[in-house]
């Protein structure tokens, strides 16, 4: 039995298969969760919508907190860090990733940035030691085959790798590298675009991302 983390950070409710001011990646993660549960409907499945319930973001109490080690934390440090500490739990039990992560404004939507900064943590996902020969910094959660899979939307188009626009994404770039400093290297993405048009080519971006989707999952299966 595999476990799945499935996150939405899309501030849009609902997806846009169900409503005309939907999310595009709700839809697509949603889809995607569907078509694998009907062949493994055993395999658990953990759920965190940071868009409509976005984590708290990092304080300083937070870094204080998390860059104390853990037999000196006070008590008002272990509740500071209780929210960063569920959310890297759900990721160390998770084999599969399924993140639905709109490009707002070139990047990632704010929840999810802090989601990020929650789940990237010294001691936790990523160890540091300074005297440490060459790199003092090393990922927690390699070798365990985790497998992210990113499915996000955009309101223009060209954004892919190589593509009219591509230098000013930032969103699978930036997740990327976040999951890749913590050790969960092996990623999936793919988009739906032309949301800001709204005409055939915004159908048929989603036509063949759904396609996309449906044949990751049987691959992945």
């Amino acid at each position: 039995m595999l476990t799945l983390l499935h996150i939405d950070a899309s501030a849009r409710q609902g997806g846009s298969d169900t409503s005309s001011y939907g999310s595009h990646s709700r839809r697509l993660t949603a889809r995607f969760m569907s078509r694998w549960r009907a062949v493994r409907p055993s395999d658990a499945v953990i759920y965190r919508d940071v868009g409509q319930n976005p984590p708290a973001p990092v304080t300083g109490r937070w870094i204080h907190a998390a860059f104390t080690k853990p037999e000196l934390r006070e008590r008002w440090m272990v509740e500071v860090l209780a929210e960063s500490d569920a959310m890297i739990d759900e990721l160390i039990a998770a084999d599969l990733i399924i993140a639905g992560v709109p490009m707002y404004n070139f990047n990632v939507p704010a929840p999810f940035k802090a989601y990020i900064d929650n789940i990237v943590r010294v001691g936790r996902t990523f160890g540091f030691d300074r005297s440490r020969p060459g790199e003092p910094y090393w990922p927690l959660l390699g070798g365990h085959g985790k497998r992210l899979v990113l499915v996000s939307s955009r309101g223009d188009y060209g954004y892919g790798e190589g593509e009219r626009i591509g230098h000013m994404n930032h969103v699978e770039p930036s997740i990327r590298t976040a999951f890749g400093y913590i050790g969960i290297t092996d990623l999936e993405s793919l988009a739906v675009e032309y949301d800001e048009f709204a005409d055939d080519r915004l159908k048929r971006s989603i036509a063949r991302a759904e396609a996309e989707v449906d044949a990751l999952v049987d691959r992945l299966l």
